[in-house]
């Protein structure tokens, strides 16, 4: 069946449409599958159950349109990391309930290697690929699931798949699911409409993304909005909210190398210059984690204001050291001092983002915001950017979610301005309506 249908696809798929490309896939399918049956039944005196009919054709369109064994779990909505040790270990992260373990998604290794090279020409724009000169393999899917992939260095190939299940979401929204109350809610609205340059850490997977999608929701639909990523996860240029997106993504070379870097290769620090010559009101950079450190943070404190970046980092207290870091590392003649010196310029607020995983207990897993730090610009005794802690969990109590501290920000004028009422700052105990119901007695 494979051949006669891949056949079909050199010849027609490239010039059609693809929804004409998948309606004919289906007939050609459909009709084939009607001949696998007829065989069936002519061989063995019994026709094949009309589940199974369609269960092959589905699996066949699949491997030809979508992305094979991978698509009942990017199809399911609980599904939030597909993880592949090799063809017949793999592992599935689900919203409610432990990982498990769930059925190969291909004969071999070597087959789940050439999976991987179809859905790297499929999605790579013809500069991606997985082979020995070039191990590892970094993908959008169509789906909007981030794909990262490693052999040759790896015993086994291995894949991680991260799914981005919310594309369109609210502040409201993240009220409604618990990762925010009411009134820090209406402290991120004023931040935003203050246009106050705003950081968002954490640890994989808390939902950094999703946070900064809410908070892009707060920008004026006719601002003219940046967006700067490795591969598209945020997508403003397709939510439909902002008028005037200019979306841009990095690009792998093609294996060449000149001066140390692949020929073709433009990363997100390459993009960042000439992003400051498009007009541009606020930028948004889905995560910094490389040399675009430096441009970022540079181009924060020169521009209007409104800015918006993730970067990992396990408490909100270290994201300083982690700028540094990644400042020295990539930056020329940068030192501690000027790094922190620049962060302190550039950042407003950060705004650290939690989860706590309690499925294996029989819980679930719940996101929600840690901390949010003001930066007011100035340095400290030990040299890093002085902070006034704003919201935080409250000291002695076993609820890990933020709540007011009593500090007023230095730059609450600016926030009132913007229609923040400082009402909201006064409960000790937050707006959450009460205490998170955890598993565990206490949290680490």
């Amino acid at each position: 069946m494979a051949p006669e249908f891949q056949a079909y696809r050199e010849s027609n798929k490239r010039d059609m449409p693809a929804d004409d490309a998948e309606q004919r896939g289906w007939e050609i399918i459909n009709e084939l599958v009607a001949r696998w049956a007829a065989d069936f039944a002519a061989a063995r005196q019994i026709s094949p159950a009309e589940s199974d009919e369609t269960t092959l054709a589905q699996a066949v369109f699949d491997a030809q349109f979508a992305h094979g064994r991978l698509q009942p779990h990017l199809d399911d909505p609980t599904v939030e990391n597909i993880l592949i040790n090799g063809c017949d270990d793999v592992w599935i992260d689900y919203t409610d309930r432990p990982r498990q373990k769930v059925d190969p998604v291909a004969e071999s290794d070597e087959e789940l290697v050439e999976f991987l090279q179809m859905l790297a020409r499929r999605h790579g724009a013809g500069e991606r690929s997985l082979s020995k000169a070039s191990p590892t393999l970094a993908l959008r899917l169509s789906d909007t699931s981030r794909l990262q992939a490693m052999t040759e260095s790896t015993p086994r190939p291995y894949v991680t798949i991260r799914k981005q299940r919310i594309r369109s979401v609210t502040l409201e929204d993240l009220v409604e699911y618990g990762s925010i109350d009411a009134g820090m809610m209406h402290f991120l609205k004023a931040a935003m409409a203050a246009e106050k340059n705003i950081m968002i850490s954490g640890t994989q997977g808390v939902g950094k993304t999703t946070m900064i999608i809410a908070l892009a929701r707060e920008i004026d639909p006719q601002e003219r909005v940046g967006t700067l990523e490795t591969e598209y996860e945020l997508f403003l240029h397709e939510v439909g909210h902002l008028k005037q997106v200019v979306p841009m993504e990095a690009r792998e070379g093609n294996g060449e190398r000149v001066d140390g870097r692949e020929v073709g290769e433009i990363e997100i620090a390459d993009l960042i210059a000439p992003s400051l010559r498009m007009m541009l009101r606020r930028m948004i950079v889905g995560e910094v984690r490389s040399r675009e450190i430096v441009p970022m943070l540079q181009a924060m404190s020169a521009g209007e204001g409104g800015s918006l970046c993730t970067i990992h980092s396990r408490k909100a207290e270290g994201v300083f050291a982690r700028i540094a870091q990644l400042c020295i590392q990539h930056g020329d003649g940068m030192t501690q001092e000027l790094a922190y010196l620049i962060a302190g310029a550039a950042l407003d607020f950060v705004v650290h983002v939690k989860m706590i995983d309690e499925t294996r207990l029989g819980g679930k897993k719940v996101r929600f915001v840690e901390q949010i730090l003001e930066v007011t610009g100035e340095a400290s005794e030990t040299g890093l950017p002085a902070t006034n802690k704003i919201y935080a969990p409250r000291p002695g109590s076993r609820d890990p979610r933020a709540v007011p501290t009593g500090v007023n920000p230095a730059c609450l004028d600016d926030l009132v301005r913007a229609g923040f009422n400082p009402e909201w700052l006064r409960n000790e105990n937050g707006n959450w309506g009460g205490p998170l119901e955890l598993k565990r007695t206490a949290v680490a």
